[in-house]
């Protein structure tokens, strides 16, 4: 019998199932050390929930177990909904993100700002806590049950700023309660009322909403405290005027389905835009305000990872992880729970968990999640489809290279490329190249950085050479700049 090749020898990847008892682990010893009656976990990928499990209790009196249909307050995972609920008005033609906000909340009109050359608040400045308003947690949760009437009061009698608008991010749950406020001066109804027709419904979350107390006991996940080593109910909240900001309840079953929707924006392509809001739109939430800070990634491998660039985008957190790539995150912390979600938009994939203790979001337990299943194999990047354009004059560069001159390339230049190195320098460059590496008969696939860039690797007789090849913004396109590098030998 012939013997398998190195490859068939290889080890298959994991898959989730295999993967499970190690991710059940990271949540099980989560909820011992922060003594959490039951919490629920799940992996969204491909589009499903591909793995999901409830453990502990919903409440520990009849001690009845979580399960994926059970119902947890997800608190500042909300903001999120709320910010998809103010671009799809924008996208309706019912506001502009560039309108101060109030315009469609007149109460604030009367507002003293900290300095006489400080700029009004828009309504994008509220999407992105840069509104000037001091940090609000705790206080902000305990304004859940605020009835309508009291926070127009509450707007009129003004707000003492922490500092100017637009300066720098400061996280305001008061913000976004006047963003709830807007949605429902645009829209003409109810902010629940719209998140529920715009939002819910379409995307048949129908066990999910605001008015927490009155869902169904048997499913309704209690939230608790731990307090004088003992845990001990927290108010059930009713539904109130700071509802945008962190009031929503959902099951896991129910919450995926906005994950998977919201991952399903990712990449842009040509299919039917079949909503319920445009992908265009829900990958507009990726945008960060530019106040980008430095920071660790979360979780077990945090302190050994690359730092990441965050910066706050709208109801999300954005970083890029140079192992997980882009990511939006968003934690949730109420009375009586915690929850966090962090998706990974370029591999398709998003992890969330919700707790019913206060504050004890599972952060750590679902970024462990992604980091293994990223050593298992299971976060592949998309591949960047690689444009004619770009193949074309690839083909052509390399042709160039075998030839030792630009003849290959006659026709395909751009007007700045023999102004920026002659034709005779580059045929004395290329002589060089070869003369250290020799012909290079073969080559790897290329990595495009979008439809008008690639870098490329050539497989050269006596080593290798890495390059770069750029496009210029001309019909046709045509070569703005070709560098080729000699691949140091590995030591």
């Amino acid at each position: 019998m012939a013997p398998l090749s190195a490859q068939a020898q290889e080890p298959a990847p994991k898959t989730l199932d295999q993967l499970a008892p190690e991710i059940d682990a990271l949540f099980a010893k989560y909820q011992a050390d922060q003594h959490i009656p039951g919490i629920v976990y799940g992996v969204v990928k491909d589009g499903r929930l591909a793995y999901v499990k409830g453990i502990g209790v919903q409440n520990i009196d009849d001690k009845r177990p979580v399960t994926p249909d059970s119902l947890f307050r997800i608190a500042s995972m909300t903001k999120a909904f709320t910010a998809l609920s103010i671009l799809k008005l924008r996208d309706d033609g019912k506001l502009r993100l560039d309108d101060l906000a109030e315009q469609y909340v007149p109460e604030m009109r009367g507002w003293t700002y900290p300095t006489k050359d400080s700029p009004r608040i828009r309504v994008r400045d509220l999407l992105q806590h840069v509104g000037g308003f001091v940090t609000d947690d705790p206080w902000g949760d305990r304004q859940q049950v605020l009835p309508q009437a009291d926070f127009t009061k509450m707007i009129a009698a003004g707000v003492p700023f922490s500092r100017v608008p637009q300066s720098q991010h400061e996280y305001s749950n008061f913000g976004y309660a006047l963003l709830g406020r807007i949605v429902a001066n645009a829209s003409g109804m109810p902010y629940t009322d719209y998140v529920r027709q715009t939002i819910l419904t379409p995307l048949g979350m129908t066990s999910s909403g605001f008015d927490a107390p009155k869902a169904p006991k048997a499913r309704y996940a209690l939230g608790y405290r731990w307090e004088n080593e003992k845990w001990t109910a927290e108010p059930e909240m009713a539904d109130g005027a700071f509802n945008a900001m962190g009031g929503l309840q959902v099951s896991a079953n129910d919450y995926a389905k906005w994950v998977a929707f919201l991952l399903s924006a990712w990449p842009p392509r040509d299919d039917a835009d079949t909503g319920p809001v445009k992908r265009s739109t829900v990958r507009e939430i990726a945008q960060g305000l530019n106040f980008v800070s430095v920071t660790n990634r979360i979780g077990a491998s945090g302190a050994t990872a690359c730092k990441q660039a965050a910066a706050y985008g709208m109801g999300w957190r954005v970083a890029q992880d140079c192992d997980l790539g882009l990511t939006l995150a968003h934690g949730g912390g109420y009375p009586g729970y915690g929850s966090h979600v962090m998706l990974m938009p370029d591999r398709g994939v998003g992890v969330f968990a919700l707790a019913n203790r206060t504050y004890a979001g599972p952060s750590a337990p679902a970024w462990d999640t992604a980091v293994v299943m990223d050593k298992a194999g299971l976060l592949a990047r998309r591949d960047e489809p690689v444009s004619p354009e770009v193949a074309e004059a690839y083909a052509a560069a390399r042709a160039a290279y075998t030839a030792g001159d630009l003849g290959p390339l006659q026709g395909r230049l751009a007007m700045n490329f023999l102004l920026d190195r002659s034709a005779e320098n580059w045929k004395a460059e290329l002589a060089k190249l070869k003369a250290e590496v020799g012909a290079c008969p073969s080559d790897e696939p290329l990595a495009p950085m979008g439809a008008m860039s690639a870098a490329f690797r050539l497989n050269c007789d006596k080593g290798k050479l890495d390059g770069m090849l750029l496009l210029a913004p001309t019909v046709p396109a045509t070569i703005q700049a070709l560098r080729f590098r000699v691949v140091p030998p590995e030591k």
